[in-house]
């Protein structure tokens, strides 16, 4: 029987010139040659080199930056869109008004679950790494990537690879490609998979579960949620996953969000990641490695911690929307003017570590983090607050949610229909994302980047790129206001009384157009109209009541 500990080197007795020896082994071919060049003798600071190399394993795998095309700086999260329709997207709306890339549903075969009808979660449940899923095909997925990477929108895959589907799922060929699996025996051909590649001998807990999140062993070893659980710590298996990953590679993605990287050993990880390809250089340049961020809930008193996925790429940062809900809803005594010192401040991880996001698939839903302080689009004033602050301000990496709507069934707080697929047809069959005159979604669709107010601070983030928070303001209570040094300017009042106050802008002085309320279009500005005086002031109004609580100006909306 193996122990349920993740087997570690004994330091005991051993050199550091072993400890080098042995982690050298584990680098990719142009990695070794980079630390050859870059390395001091061993004979005269073998200490140093080992140091040397920790921090080179993790740069030499992985990347933290995005690959975006110049200047893009906000992914969505195309929430259940078809292949055919992403690459519709990418090349009539995301590429023209400045979207880095898209985050895709998993693309792999997954279970099909009929009772109850179609979840959202079966994408989560796979039974082998083909690529046809309710998305669309492989074909359909190649054209996608090609489309959207010959525009400059670059495509980052939603991964799964903890687990496979429930235990419960039974056997047959009730796969999204048809492939014969058994949950029961851990029998997965397609992949291949067997019992051999499964956590069952190691996990220790009755059930077979994650009974007590307080032990990382069983966090990391266990079931979450039934779903039969893989063991990375097999370099087979390891193979097997990179092999996934790199077939996506190839194809032209961007990079990947590990799903459930909370449930895998940090360093299983690492070593997947370490098997990856380089970017494919029809889009990238050469040597360009995936951009990394992995799903990690930490939110404090766990025994998992986000800082351990560090050294593997970005990590997910579920206190940001859960932190700034509670502060837009004003509770526990929050106000925004709280929010001067909004970030590292706050107990959250590192900007250049964090993706951030005001909500995700999972917690618009009551699943996942952050409970009820979770702000959605059913909250469309104060979820436009948020999201209008998280792409003003330069904390993190910003990821924006496109949803659907599903009927909900809110009792004793929890809503009964959490699991309701997306819009689809009485085969299962997604629906088509249709485009209305007005230029929002149909069939049921919300496409929440189509929004005025959040396209237009997608804008807002790519012109303030790189640009430092300066002439902060707040009235110490939901009326704040701050620059991007000289590139922009944006004002919130989220009081119950009005604002109206003169501001300095650091702005050249000129007429500039509110791109909250409206936009430029060529010269002329749909929306309200901002005088900045030869000095740099401007006077903001913004009635409590107003739909659209809060002000943007920037250096390229100057009229």
């Amino acid at each position: 029987m193996l122990e349920c500990k993740q087997p570690r080197p004994a330091l005991r007795g051993v050199t550091w010139l072993h400890l080098v020896k042995r982690l050298h082994t584990l680098f990719p071919e142009k990695c070794r040659r980079l630390l050859r060049r870059m390395s001091p003798s061993v004979k005269d600071n073998m200490k140093n080199l080992f140091l040397l190399l920790l921090a080179a394993f993790g740069l030499c795998w992985t990347q933290y930056k995005t690959n975006p095309k110049p200047v893009r700086t906000s992914i969505v999260h195309l929430f259940e869109w078809r292949w055919i329709d992403i690459a519709l997207e990418c090349e009539r709306y995301l590429a023209p008004n400045g979207f880095a890339g898209v985050q895709v549903s998993p693309p792999n075969e997954n279970l099909v679950v009929t009772s109850p009808w179609r979840p959202w979660w079966e994408r989560y449940q796979p039974i082998s790494y083909k690529l046809c899923s309710r998305s669309g095909n492989e074909n359909e997925f190649r054209d996608m990537v090609t489309r959207c990477n010959n525009v400059g929108v670059y495509i980052y895959v939603d991964v799964v690879i903890n687990h496979m589907c429930g235990s419960g799922a039974g056997s047959g060929n009730r796969g999204t490609c048809g492939s014969y699996f058994n949950a029961g025996t851990r029998d997965f051909p397609a992949v291949p998979y067997s019992s051999f590649d499964f956590n069952d001998e190691i996990c220790k807990t009755p059930s077979g579960d994650i009974e007590n999140y307080s032990d990382p062993v069983q966090v990391r070893n266990c079931r979450l949620s039934g779903l039969v659980d893989l063991t990375q710590r097999r370099d087979d298996v390891r193979s097997k996953m990179a092999d996934y990953l790199n077939h996506l590679i190839d194809i032209g993605v961007a990079g990947f969000r590990i799903d459930a990287s909370k449930h895998m050993w940090p360093e299983d990880i690492a070593a997947i990641l370490s098997k990856a390809h380089d970017l494919n250089t029809r889009w990238f340049a050469k040597g360009s490695r995936p951009f990394v961020y992995q799903e990690v809930i930490d939110l404090g008193g766990e025994a998992v911690h986000s800082s351990e996925y560090f050294r593997n790429g970005r990590v997910t940062e579920f206190k940001y929307g859960a932190e700034l809900g509670t502060v837009l809803r004003k509770w526990n005594g929050e106000k925004m003017a709280n929010l001067k010192r909004w970030g590292e401040n706050w107990s959250l991880m590192p900007s250049d570590k964090a993706i951030v996001f005001v909500d995700n698939h999972d917690n618009q839903r009551g699943h996942g983090a952050g409970g009820a302080s979770i702000l959605t689009f059913w909250n469309p004033r104060l979820y436009k607050m948020a999201v209008g602050f998280m792409l003003a301000h330069p904390y993190g990496f910003t990821r924006i949610m496109s949803s659907y709507r599903w009927p909900r069934v809110i009792q004793h707080g929890k809503d009964l229909n959490d699991w309701v697929g997306p819009p689809s047809n009485s085969d299962g069959s997604i629906k088509p994302v249709t485009i209305n005159t007005n230029g929002t979604c149909g069939n049921g669709w919300v496409c929440e980047h189509r929004w005025n107010q959040i396209r237009n601070m997608v804008t807002f983030r790519n012109v303030v790129y790189g640009q430092p928070i300066t002439r902060w303001w707040d009235d110490d209570d939901n009326q704040v206001a701050f620059g991007r040094d000289g590139k922009g300017f944006v004002v919130f009042n989220n009081d119950d009384r009005a604002l109206s106050v003169t501001l300095p802008t650091g702005l050249p002085p000129g007429t500039y157009c509110d791109v909250i309320s409206g936009g430029k279009e060529g010269n002329l500005c749909t929306g309200t109209q901002i005088r900045v005086a030869a000095n740099g002031t401007a006077h903001f109004q913004l009635n409590s009541q107003t739909e659209n609580p809060f002000i943007a100006i920037h250096v390229e909306a100057k009229l």
